[in-house]
């Protein structure tokens, strides 16, 4: 049985009023009663006064939308894609982290924010939900605003899933090594209320058969920061990313909850740029349907491709990179292990190479990343070849435009080509 005293005592806080108002603009708000039923849509809180109106009317929790809406009330059920677009003018990226365990749900909470700070990304907000688990979200203002060409704000859902998918991959494997470090796949299997065979795939224990992480579509509701949770009546506490660890749920109860933290976070713009890139760059590579070609320059008898290329034929631009980078580290991995797979160099040396370049790059990338790239490499069946010298995004964008020129001169389309153009020329010479 719901207190209404504490719900009202709650709302009737000026902060609380004024932290829920400030994240509703421009978003769809709908009122959460104490049987788990859902207001009407569409619904938004405008005025101080709504909030209270809305207590008085039996409301316990309020939801409201991922995306923003130029006019909430304008939506409707049944409108089309091209309707929603024009009507939507942003999307916050949410990852909502599904697990009955607290401790658990803390570990995945941080993994995932560790990945976006991997990314650069800095508009990072965290939130607990009231109930077991958390909430993370990256607002709208940290992606581009155009991708390929397409506004940012026509992209949802598709662009949100792709990236969570790509965070997905991203954290697996350290996430269940630090799910392992707290405790065996029995005793994880009844700490989440699932059996053992459902968490554990191919004898491995899989994250996100103990984890669930939603992948929602257009018109999506979460629980606002600062609204109560209207099971527990705790409230949906934001938090400091530093907070996390020790966080204990009875700082959320009303009486002990404060009014501190903002959740949606915007420090910086456009600082999810590289995220968006690598989730894009992921998902082409991964996705089911065939690949085109990559039209190279790579002669039809290629002159010993059995044996390993020595360094000293490499192109002027993978030198470059070998030498270390302030920009662009992350593109140069698909780069060099690419390139260093079609030079015949083994696993064992490619992986030494790469932590070695690693340790000249300032800063150097996180070991997980590395290991999780590479192993994504070691993976492939298919001859991945690195982009063309054409390519802006990759070697202009880095800073290897003058590096690339050799190539360019004497029409080498691929860094690939250019040691056996070399060993080519050398050969006659010899003759």
């Amino acid at each position: 049985m719901v207190d209404f005293v504490q719900v009202w005592n709650w709302y009737s806080r000026e902060k609380v009023r004024k932290a829920i108002l400030e994240f509703a603009k421009n978003r769809e708000v709908v009122s959460v009663f104490s049987d788990g039923s859902y207001g009407r849509r569409p619904d938004c809180l405008n005025y101080d006064g709504d909030v209270l109106q809305a207590v008085a009317e039996g409301t316990v929790a309020f939801h409201s939308s991922v995306e923003r809406w130029e006019n909430p009330m304008r939506l409707d059920v049944g409108m089309k894609r091209e309707e929603l677009d024009n009507l939507r003018i942003g999307w916050d990226l949410l990852i909502d982290l599904d697990v009955k365990d607290f401790e658990i749900a803390k570990i995945a909470t941080k993994k995932f924010v560790e990945a976006l700070q991997d990314h650069g990304v800095k508009n990072i907000g965290v939130k607990f939900t009231g109930g077991k688990s958390f909430h993370i979200i990256v607002a709208f203002e940290s992606f581009p605003s155009k991708v390929n060409g397409v506004p940012t704000k026509n992209l949802y859902p598709e662009l949100p899933q792709k990236i969570i998918e790509y965070l997905k991959w991203y954290v697996r494997d350290e996430l269940k090594e630090a799910l392992l470090a707290i405790d065996t796949p029995n005793n994880i299997s009844q700490r989440v209320g699932k059996p053992l065979k459902e968490i554990v795939v191919n004898d491995e224990l899989d994250p996100f058969k103990v984890i669930n992480v939603d992948i929602f579509g257009s018109r999506h509701l979460f629980r606002m920061p600062y609204s109560l949770n209207e099971n527990t009546l705790l409230v949906s506490l934001p938090l400091k990313i530093e907070e996390i660890d020790s966080f204990q749920k009875e700082q959320a109860e009303i009486k002990k909850a404060k009014v501190e933290e903002t959740f949606l976070k915007i420090y910086t713009k456009e600082d999810a740029t590289a995220l968006v890139v690598e989730a894009l760059d992921w998902y082409d590579k991964n996705r089911k349907e065939e690949e085109k070609p990559i039209a190279v320059n790579i002669p039809k008898k290629p002159i010993s491709r059995t044996s390993k290329i020595p360094e000293e034929f490499f192109p002027p631009c993978i030198k470059k990179i070998l030498d270390g980078l302030n920009d662009g580290r992350k593109r140069a991995i698909f780069i060099l292990v690419t390139f260093l797979r079609n030079m015949n160099w083994s696993l064992e040396e490619i992986e030494k190479k790469v932590y070695e370049w690693n340790e000249k790059n300032k800063p150097p990338l996180r070991a997980n990343y590395l290991r999780t790239q590479l192993r994504w490499h070691f993976r492939q069946d298919r001859n991945l070849l690195p982009p063309n010298c054409d390519n802006k995004s990759f070697y202009e964008d880095m800073g290897l435009k003058e590096a690339c020129e050799e190539c360019l001169k004497l029409e080498i389309k691929n860094p690939v080509s250019y040691p056996f153009a070399i060993l080519k020329r050398k050969k006659k010479k010899t003759k």
